[in-house]
């Protein structure tokens, strides 16, 4: 079942930029972009949004669905595939250092070893990869290229 956005919790504005957002959505009617009060709001049926809260109030990564494949794209959850492998690394412009740990960790527990291809949107090229087990962590690897990690 959908929860529904409260006052109290980060709304998404879509195109908004964190000022935006910060200011409750402004940007959104002055802009005319949707916004999405709704937890794992879909877009569609092949696309939808996932909360990956700690980044930027309302940090949303984007799930894409076609066919017989699957992906999600990072947003600013993560900068490097080191925090795969290390998501206690965080950068200096998470705005909730905490909550972007704990949500690198999930993201990497949830994603491990299954067939949805993760597009880190500012990993340097090869960009899509598979998020795998390795021990107790986690390791990149791109399919391809062996067993090597990124």
């Amino acid at each position: 079942m959908a929860r529904f956005a409260r006052e109290t919790s980060p709304r998404v504005c879509l195109g908004s930029s964190l000022s935006d957002s910060r200011a409750g959505g402004a940007g959104c009617q002055r802009w005319g972009a949707p916004r999405a009060s709704e937890v794992g709001h879909r877009v569609s049926g092949e696309l939808w949004l996932e909360p990956t809260p700690g980044h930027t109030p309302g940090h949303v990564s984007v799930r894409l669905s076609s066919g017989d494949g699957e992906a999600v794209i990072t947003g600013d959850l993560m900068h490097h595939p080191v925090q795969v492998a290390e998501p206690g690394w965080g950068s200096h412009f998470d705005s909730d250092v905490e909550q972007a740990r704990t949500t690198r960790r999930a993201f990497c527990e949830r994603y491990a070893d299954g067939p949805i291809a993760v597009l880190g949107t500012h990993f340097n090229h090869p960009t899509a990869g598979r998020i795998v087990r390795h021990g107790d962590a986690w390791r990149f690897v791109v399919p391809g290229q062996g067993d090597s990690p990124c």
